[in-house]
């Protein structure tokens, strides 16, 4: 997850900077491409082809289009609003998973759970300051967005029962990439250098973001994994600050504690779960 975080900011700074040279589906093209490209490497040098068999099909193609009405939503969204705001709109998608869970993967929603999530969404409200929020496409456009994330989370940690990360993200880009060609089809442009070096920065920093979350989903609950990710807005609020400009608060710090307090309980209380156990 830890890996994951970065990798995440790293395609939102890349994002941004494609936007200048390029559309939301252009990038989103491109992207796919470059990515599925790495992966059929992988896979050729890896377990090969047949390795990629699925009989989980139809999940592979729920999670794929879910995961990119979710992306152009939040690429679009990505110049329309501070990253700060983004990434605390972006954040309520955990809430979903913690929510629903329980009821689509029979996970134990346990109270030092809830209260983990609780606090870190509250962080995420801290840093946002809503009152200073303008409701807005931008703003409209991040919680669709969140709730896809939150969707494609669930498909994915179901996925992980009996599908390997690598054919779990080869089947994503395949989706993706068809979807992409039939909505250009006919319409695409090769973007300059200096963008088309940025895009590719968004495919490799997302495969090591959407690996590291797929590993993580296999080796823990959602509702473990999903709240660590919080830790990702006090990050990207002081590289929206460094990089762009964008005003940074003392309240984003006071949002960004709590955030971490939340992982932090979430952390204990898991880790006190299995001690008692063991016992």
């Amino acid at each position: 997850m830890l890996v994951a975080l970065a990798s995440f900011s790293g395609v939102a700074i890349a994002g941004r900077e494609a936007a200048r040279g390029a559309t939301v589906l252009e990038m989103m093209f491109y992207r796919c491409l470059i990515s599925l490209a790495v992966v059929a490497i992988v896979v050729h040098f890896g377990p090969g082809l047949r390795d990629m068999r699925t009989t989980r099909l139809p999940l592979h193609l729920v999670r794929g289009s879910v995961h990119f009405i979710a992306q152009y939503a939040w690429l679009s969204a990505l110049t329309m609003i501070p990253l700060a705001q983004l990434f605390a709109l972006e954040f309520t998608a955990p809430i979903w998973v913690a929510v629903l869970a329980p009821l689509l993967l029979r996970e134990k929603l346990t109270k030092l759970r809830l209260a983990a999530a609780v606090l870190g969404f509250t962080g995420t409200i801290i840093v946002a300051q809503p009152g200073s929020m303008s409701i807005g496409p931008g703003v409209g456009l991040a919680l669709i967005s969140a709730i896809g994330f939150a969707l494609s989370m669930l498909a994915t940690k179901t996925l992980t029962k009996s599908e390997s990360p690598l054919r779990i993200l080869f089947y994503m880009f395949v989706v993706q990439a068809v979807m992409c060609t039939v909505l250009l089809f006919g319409g695409v442009r090769w973007p300059d250098a200096v963008t088309m070096f940025w895009i590719t920065m968004i495919a490799l920093a997302g495969l090591s973001a959407h690996y590291s979350l797929v590993r993580a989903f296999s080796l823990a609950d959602a509702i473990l994994v999903a709240p660590m990710d919080f830790l990702r807005l006090p990050l990207i609020a002081v590289v929206g600050a460094l990089i762009y400009a964008e005003p940074l608060d003392p309240i984003v710090l006071i949002g960004g504690a709590v955030v971490i307090a939340g992982n932090v309980l979430n952390l204990w209380g898991e880790r006190r779960a299995k001690a008692a156990q063991a016992d």
